[in-house]
């Protein structure tokens, strides 16, 4: 019987209690609530499918509940992780500053295994405490992706799921399916939209701004131009080649038919 899945991730969530980790996984699709902890050791578990390249990733996903008592369970489970997950809630900063603690517990039980930062409850950023810029630099710091996700909206829960399996792979060594889940900014898709139907010397006609003007000047040289000038230098070095290989034939020939070339 053929697998469902060509890849299978252990995942782990980890975070205090109430940063809405349980939200997270009611927000995956394609999967159940399976172990047979989930009510009484302070467990849960949760399985769903994502697509990458082709590719089906089976992410076993395991939620602990936050507390100190579940220590010895994080310990327990990290070991066999191949991502791990770090969530904090950006309405509250006592979460974020509570990361230190479980990031020192993974990377004790599961170095060096890819880790994303997610700040959780998004949908209540009028409410927020913790700068989405302080959380991309403690993710920088300590070499992990960074997100922000709202379970109610639907919002990057995907994204950075996917985001953790593309690391996981990538260390194992499937380097084939590691891009970036990162999507283009909107005034580069804009840019490149512009340039598709246009050309660097037509620009200046544009009803836009001279800043904007500008900028679509600098990006059709270095996108399109560039391209067509390797083109062009490619195609004169085989004309070149080409004319060299005709003028040497002629010369051995003329030579071996006892012709002077002057």
């Amino acid at each position: 019987m053929a697998k469902e899945y060509d890849y299978l991730l252990k995942v782990l969530l980890v975070g205090d209690s109430d940063v809405g980790k349980q939200e997270i996984l009611s927000g995956l699709d394609d999967g159940s609530t399976e172990s047979p902890f989930c009510s009484g050791s302070g467990t849960a578990h949760k399985t769903t499918t994502i697509l990458l390249d082709g590719k089906r990733v089976k992410l076993q996903i395991w939620d602990t509940s936050g507390q100190g008592r579940f220590c010895t369970i994080i310990r327990s489970y990290s070991r066999g992780a191949q991502g791990i997950i770090l969530v904090y809630d950006i309405t509250n900063k006592w979460s974020f500053d509570g990361l230190n603690r479980w990031l020192k517990e993974v990377e004790e039980h599961a170095p060096g295994v890819p880790k994303v930062l997610v700040g959780n409850r998004l949908h209540l950023a009028f409410k927020r405490q913790v700068a989405a810029k302080q959380a991309e630099l403690y993710a920088s710091r300590n070499k992990m992706a960074c997100f922000e996700i709202s379970p109610l909206c639907d919002f990057n829960i995907r994204e950075s799921f996917c985001e953790l399996a593309r690391m996981a792979l990538h260390r194992n060594g499937m380097e084939r399916i590691w891009r970036t889940n990162k999507v283009l900014s909107l005034q580069e898709l804009c840019c490149r939209s512009i340039c598709r139907r246009t050309n660097v010397y037509t620009i200046d006609s544009l009803p836009l701004p001279p800043s904007v003007k500008s900028y679509l000047r600098s990006y059709a040289l270095t996108s399109s131009q560039c391209l067509n000038t390797v083109l062009n230098n490619s195609a004169s070095i085989a004309k070149n080649l080409k004319c060299k290989t005709a003028t040497s034939y002629h010369l051995k020939h003329s030579v071996r038919n006892g012709c002077v070339i002057s």
